[in-house]
């Protein structure tokens, strides 16, 4: 099991950082009264799902009876459909019922018209659970009626305190300096440190910082990819950078490629630049290497 689903929090107390977003939650929540409809903004893997999962918990929503749509099961107006129907019933194990629809932004404008209806008169014992990275993208009206809980990447020392934590309890002792290595190299996405953090676990002790410092090989694999995209090189060059990327480096290399492509956007009007940005904003957490390959597939047949 890794880290990440090990030590994924179940309570507010065990998250990190984000103490305002989860002050309020529990204010919220305590109330007699609480909001049939959540939206949760923030960046890529710093906590929106699962502070959905324990909100749900809060509500008094049983495992069985929490169902979570992911973006690659998106099947436009028809998924809203389904999760409307399946609303009407009793849940299986408690009195209550949620659906988180995680990147739901990915939605076509006819499939949120349709979830709209659902969240402007909900059953009383459903509640609806929105994450997303990009809530511009959301109608209006969603965003309107749902109450929004901001969740922002961790600061550096917030992360290591993280860091610590697991390694302790792992049974392991982690220099400092290797943990605010894997900090500043993590940018505040808290799954990206636990996934950096199971590989320098792996390590010896005297190979720890460099397992971390194996970034600066993603650096370079990301920044030869971002000009091959740019540069119009043709698919055998790109494809000949996307070989050299592991599975559990393509958030890094993409992240990479997106700063990269950005900075060359802000220096000038560059199309390419932002189309690049455009067909690899989303993470791939669920399609991988496949996912960017797609990606970097796509730019390339645009000429």
């Amino acid at each position: 099991m890794s880290l990440y689903v090990k030590y994924r929090p179940t309570s507010f107390d065990q998250v990190a950082g984000n103490e305002a977003t989860v002050e309020q939650l529990r204010t919220m929540l305590s109330g007699g009264d609480p909001p049939h409809s959540f939206l949760f903004t923030g960046p890529t893997g710093c906590g929106k799902t699962t502070l959905a999962r324990i909100a749900a918990s809060h509500l008094g929503v049983a495992e069985d009876d929490f169902v979570e749509v992911d973006s690659a099961d998106f099947r436009g107006i028809d998924t809203v459909r389904d999760v409307r129907r399946n609303a009407l019933y009793k849940a299986l194990r408690g009195n209550r019922r949620a659906w988180l629809l995680d990147e739901c932004h990915q939605m076509s404008k006819d499939a949120q018209s349709a979830l709209l209806k659902g969240l402007e008169d909900p059953p009383s014992h459903v509640y609806f659970m929105l994450a997303t990275t990009e809530p511009e993208r959301l109608l209006p009206t969603i965003r309107g009626r749902c109450v929004t809980y901001q969740v922002q990447k961790l600061a550096d020392r917030e992360m290591v305190h993280l860091l610590h934590r697991v390694a302790s309890q792992e049974g392991e002792r982690i220099e400092r300096a290797v943990l605010q290595a894997v900090a500043e190299r993590a940018d505040g996405h808290s799954r990206d440190a636990l996934q950096i953090l199971e590989k320098v676990l792996a390590a010896a002790p005297d190979a720890r910082m460099a397992v971390v410092y194996d970034s600066e090989a993603l650096k370079s694999t990301s920044l030869r990819l971002a000009q091959a995209l740019l540069g119009r090189q043709g698919w055998r060059a790109v494809a000949s950078e996307l070989e050299k990327i592991k599975e559990d480096d393509v958030e890094s290399v993409r992240r990479g490629v997106l700063a990269y492509c950005g900075k060359v956007l802000l220096g000038g009007d560059n199309e390419r630049a932002g189309a690049i940005l455009d067909e690899l904003m989303e993470p791939f957490f669920s399609s991988g290497l496949p996912g960017l390959t797609l990606a970097c597939y796509t730019v390339v047949k645009m000429g």
